[in-house]
Formats: C-alpha cells, sequence, structure tokens
C-alpha cells in the first residue's frame, strides 16, 4: 500500500507510465548529489582545506586537533575517514526506518538538505579555519552517504529486473552530466575571478557554496516525483532498532551467501574506487605540481566521458553480462594506478590521458555494481539490503583513505600512497570473479535475467 502524496502517480491506470515517471524523477537525485562529489570533494576541496591547513601548520607542517599531531598534507584524507565513520553509525537507522515505516522520502529530504546546507556553508571556510573545514566535509560527506541509502533502495522498486543496469546507468550519466555543466560554470568563475571582482579563494569557496545550493534545489524533483510504499510491517521502537536491524540483516544475509559474498568484492574494490575519487586532486596539486585550472579541466573530462562510459557500459552488460563489465572495469582501474605512479610532475597531458580513462570506467563500474546487487536483493528487504550496500559503498570506505593518508604521513610521498591502492582492485577482482551471481539471483527468489 502507498503511502506517498504529491506524485501524481498512485491513482494511474497505466503502471508502466508510472513507473517511467518515477524513474524519471529518481534520475534527478543524481543530478543533485553529484555535484558535491565532483565540484567539492573531487577538483576544490581537498587542494583548498590543505592550503588552509597548511596556513595554520606549525614550523614542522603539522596541526594539532583535538592535540593530535597531524600532518597538514593528511587532514584531508583523514578527514574522509572520519566522515565514513559517522556515516556508519547513522545508515543503519535510516535503512530500518524507510523499511519499517515504508516513508523514504522524509529521510531523504532530511539527510539531503543537511548535506546541502553543511556544503553551502563552506563559503565560510577561510584563513586558519582546518577544523570549520574538517567538520563541514565530515557533515556533508556523512549526510550524502545516508541519502544514498534511501535513495538507491528505490531501484528494485521503481524498475524492473531487465530494466535495472539501464535505470541504474541512465541514474550515474544523468549525476556525470550534472558534475560536467557546474564544473564548466566553476571554470568560467575561476579562470576569470579577477573580472568578477573577487580574489581566487573567494572563487573556491564561491565554487564550493554554489555546490551545496545545486544539491538543494535539485533534490525537489525527485522529491516530488517518488512515491513511498510500505515494504515491511510498521513496527514500535523503530528509532532504537538500527543497529538490532542491522545484525538481523548480515544474519539474514547467511541465507544468501552470493549477496553476502558479492558485498565482501564490493567492499574492497570500491574502497579503492572511492579513494582514488576523493583524492586524486590533491595528488595531481600536491605531487605532481599541477594547477586548479589543469585539474578542473581533467575533472572536466571525467565527467564529460563518464557519461558514455556509464552508458556504453551499460551496453556491454547487456551482451557480456554485469559481472564480467565490472571485472574488465577492475583491470583498466589498476593500470590507471601504475600509470599515476609513474607520471611525471608539471605533465597536465598524462594527467589528462588517466582522466580520460577513469571517466570511460568510473560511471559504469558504480552503476552496474548497483544493478547487479539489486538482483540479490530479497524483494521487501529493499532499503534495509541498501543500507548494507551503502556501508560497503562509502560507509566502510574509510580503509582506503586512512591507508592513503598514513602513506603521506608517514613517507611524505604521495607516489607511495597512490601506490598501495593497487591491492584494494587486485584483491576485489579476484573475490568478485568467484561470485555465482546467477545462483544468487535464484536463491534470492529474483528472475534471473538473460545476461547478468
Amino acid at each position: 500500500m502507498s503511502t506517498g502524496t504529491g506524485t501524481g502517480t498512485e491513482g494511474t491506470a497505466d503502471p508502466e507510465a508510472a513507473r517511467t515517471r518515477e524513474q524519471r524523477g529518481w534520475y534527478f537525485y543524481d543530478f543533485a548529489c553529484s555535484v558535491y562529489s565532483t565540484s567539492v570533494l573531487t577538483v576544490f576541496l581537498g587542494p583548498y582545506l590543505t592550503s588552509v591547513a597548511k596556513a595554520a601548520a606549525d614550523a614542522d607542517g603539522y596541526v594539532h586537533p583535538l592535540g593530535i599531531p597531524v600532518r597538514a598534507g593528511s587532514l584531508f584524507a583523514y578527514s574522509v575517514s572520519v566522515s565514513v565513520v559517522v556515516a556508519v553509525l547513522v545508515m543503519p537507522l535510516a535503512g530500518a526506518v524507510a523499511d519499517r515505516t515504508g516513508r523514504k522520502k522524509p529521510l531523504l529530504a532530511a539527510a539531503a538538505y543537511t548535506g546541502a546546507t553543511a556544503t553551502a556553508c563552506m563559503f565560510f571556510l577561510d584563513g586558519e579555519r582546518y577544523l570549520l573545514g574538517a567538520f563541514l566535509l565530515i557533515v556533508a560527506n556523512a549526510s550524502i552517504s545516508v541519502s544514498m541509502v534511501l535513495y538507491n533502495a528505490y531501484l528494485p522498486q521503481i524498475a524492473t529486473p531487465q530494466e535495472r543496469d539501464t535505470v541504474s546507468s541512465r541514474g550515474w550519466a544523468f549525476g556525470y552530466t550534472s558534475g560536467a555543466l557546474v564544473l564548466v560554470l566553476n571554470l568560467v568563475l575561476y579562470t576569470g575571478h579577477d573580472s568578477f571582482g573577487l580574489s581566487e579563494p573567494d572563487a573556491v569557496r564561491v565554487c564550493l557554496a554554489s555546490a551545496g545550493v545545486w544539491w538543494g534545489a535539485f533534490t525537489l524533483v525527485p522529491l516530488r516525483r517518488l512515491r513511498d510504499r510500505r515494504v515491511a510491517p510498521a513496527g514500535e521502537g523503530a528509532v532504537g532498532s538500527g543497529w538490532r536491524q542491522l545484525r538481523a540483516t548480515l544474519r539474514d544475509m547467511r541465507r544468501h551467501p552470493v549477496t553476502l559474498a558479492f558485498l565482501l568484492a564490493y567492499l574492497v574494490y570500491n574502497d579503492g574506487i572511492q579513494t582514488v575519487i576523493s583524492q586524486a586532486s590533491v595528488y595531481g596539486s600536491e605531487e605532481l605540481g599541477l594547477d586548479q585550472t589543469t585539474l578542473i579541466t581533467a575533472v572536466l573530462l571525467v565527467q564529460v566521458l563518464a557519461v558514455a562510459g556509464a552508458l556504453g557500459m551499460g551496453r556491454l552488460a547487456r551482451t557480456h553480462g554485469a559481472q564480467r563489465t565490472i571485472l574488465g572495469s577492475l583491470v583498466v582501474w589498476t593500470l590507471i594506478l601504475a600509470g599515476a605512479f609513474v607520471m611525471p610532475a608539471g605533465a597536465p597531458v598524462f594527467f589528462y590521458t588517466l582522466a580520460a580513462a577513469i571517466g570511460l570506467v568510473l560511471g559504469g563500474s558504480q552503476a552496474l555494481s548497483r544493478s547487479l546487487f539489486s538482483h540479490l536483493v530479497p524483494r521487501g528487504k529493499e532499503a534495509e539490503y541498501f543500507s548494507a550496500y551503502e556501508m560497503s559503498d562509502r560507509g566502510l570506505s574509510w580503509l582506503g583513505p586512512l591507508v592513503f593518508g598514513l602513506g603521506y604521513q608517514l613517507t611524505g610521498s604521495y607516489r607511495d600512497a597512490i601506490l598501495s591502492l593497487v591491492i584494494f582492485f587486485a584483491l576485489g577482482a579476484v573475490l568478485l570473479a568467484r561470485v555465482p551471481v546467477r545462483a544468487g539471483v535464484a536463491a534470492a527468489g529474483n528472475p534471473v535475467p538473460d545476461r547478468i
């Protein structure tokens, strides 16, 4: 029974048209929040927060949050790690409440607007306010993780098994389209900041804050079109049962060992993907000596090619299966890291080449992983299973940034830090290759697509 309001789809006589309307609204949350991932997390905040931390550092290059000595160049990576630990504490609660009440939309709105507000407040990050920057990053990054639990849980409800690879890939394509559009605007503002009467730091702060405004504005579209569904009996104490629900979910997954095996593989290789995404700009600026304009245009190239990559890998999945297509992308990721390790400093052409390679595999590897997991989820348990998935996607992706930060903390070299990430892709590929996906889909009680 639907509890949604304001969508205009509940009473329609055409279920396919209603489903299509919801799918189109669903795409727009990727369109809204991906700007945070690109403009904030990938491009501007890493180098800018590092510069703010360096301005506040002592003579040895350390800042001391809570009295702990931290090399200024590691602060951003450590903050990302802390943010996902916070997300781990909140995501099981969100999944449990969503499943027990069937009201994902209010929870999605709360998480989205908390993150959007924190991002908009990055306008006030200047001088030596590195603690403010770290705090806002933690809040925004944790919020987007929680919102994605609820967003991803809609996929099995709004797309048939045969549609999910395509719908998931289109969602990523929408996200990369918005990321590219906003990065173009950011590039115009940043390179022409003098003509706008702004200093370079002011231009960066405007770019950061505008991502929060964009995120909040376009979140209105999915909130109008998606509808709530009651998929599990409402119960008392939903708020207090988040962790009990997660434990119950993991126990339930024992009856679906293939689902659990896929989550383990995804946890490993996605940790590598998330770390590359979040640390690429720091690596480019600090290790390779590239300027901000080069970083912006490189990430813009990623966004443009990621749209084609997500759609292209979706087509490959229809002919070769999602599992094989993802495995192929992990080989490419490993080659990308090897190229980054040997790349000479001050060589933007080589950096653009790697950016193009990242763009071609980034969206597809994530979109196909999401759709593949949706086939392994038992019906009626979408939000709680996607809570566990999101903990693998974002909530448990703390190890890569931590290893990256420790690598720099101990060696003072970002090249040594980047080399350590190869193990995530190599081990993830081995684990994924061993997952019997078709058997897992059947065991979950779902129709098995022709290609999977």
